[in-house]
């Protein structure tokens, strides 16, 4: 199994970082009978959406039977949203409610997203819908009205390195310092990715750990290609086409990415260029998304 479902925590105790949320959602769980039936989670891709939206559900006290989830990358249409209404009318297999999970609920046609705000209007009472989004600009306003919204964000670099040397010590491994450095500092607050980093560290002997995180972290963010095409001043032709790479990419992540790239830099070096660069990427890409990326990136390539 991999680390990073291994190491997935199961309550609202064992989740690293975000404590407002966690605070939340605690004091909500407290009192079931004023839990809100409607939930969005957003931020960015591997900080732990779904995880909240799952042990939100076992707070609930609802059975693995009556937790459905559903990934909308791969179900987009009315049809699925109708079969959900058509379920939802029926009663719990077992206790007294029912989950549905939806990932990525940005990636409903606009149909079905007006589809499903019928259902959040009228939510039956023994049903409860959370909604995992790394995009929420992407949701029709009516249903984000409809929800308790939570922005999730990245962990620091310090709750980033307690949650290393948490799994470093359950694993039995031991990692030098600056190993553990180079994943802080590649993994960009992502605790998915640090634990991806971390797998792949753990698989070559101590002195090729450092080697490998470096090497891990680059094959795991095409976004290094984009930080050092704007270092080096590439023309807009070679920019636009990583950026096309990059699509499917969480622009909220590679902003971030972007930004702790250059702030190494800095660190070592005075570049009035990676300053300038930075400028651009200041601004989160919450609610611009992908074209709020293309924009920085052009006007840092094309614009003085």
């Amino acid at each position: 199994m991999s680390l990073y479902k291994k190491y997935r925590p199961e309550t609202l105790e064992g989740f690293q970082g975000n404590e407002n949320i966690v605070v939340s959602l605690e004091t909500n769980l407290e009192n079931l009978t004023n839990f809100p039936h409607s939930v969005l989670f957003h931020g960015p891709t591997g900080c732990g959406k779904t995880t909240l939206a799952r042990i939100c559900a076992k707070g609930l006290n609802v059975g693995d039977s009556d937790i459905k989830e559903i990934d909308s990358a791969q179900f987009r249409g009315i049809d699925t949203v109708r079969e959900i209404r058509k379920q939802s009318q029926y009663a719990p297999m077992a206790g007294s409610r029912r989950v549905w999970i939806i990932d990525e609920v940005h990636k409903l046609t606009n149909d079905a997203q007006n589809a499903f705000l019928k259902i959040l209007e009228e939510t039956p009472k023994h049903v409860y819908f959370f909604l995992c989004t790394t995009e929420p600009n992407k949701l029709i306003p009516a249903i984000k009205n409809r929800c308790i919204d939570y922005q999730v964000t990245p962990l620091s670099e310090r709750e980033m390195m307690k949650l290393l040397r948490k799994v470093t010590r359950a694993e039995d491994e031991n990692l030098e310092r600056k190993v553990f450095d180079q994943i802080v500092r590649d993994s960009f607050g992502h605790s998915r990715n640090a634990l991806q980093i971390l797998e792949k560290v753990f698989s070559v002997p101590q002195e090729k750990r450092l080697e490998m995180a470096m090497k891990a972290a680059e094959q795991q963010s095409q976004s290094i290609e984009l930080c050092r095409a704007l270092l080096r001043k590439a023309g807009w032709k070679e920019i636009r086409l990583i950026l096309s790479g990059l699509k499917e990419e969480d622009p909220e992540g590679i902003r971030r990415h972007v930004l702790a790239y250059l702030t190494t830099v800095l660190l070592n070096e005075e570049s009035s260029l990676a300053a300038a660069i930075m400028e651009d990427f200041l601004e989160p890409f919450y609610n611009s998304g992908f074209s709020g990326l293309v924009y920085a990136c052009y006007r840092t390539t094309i614009m003085e």
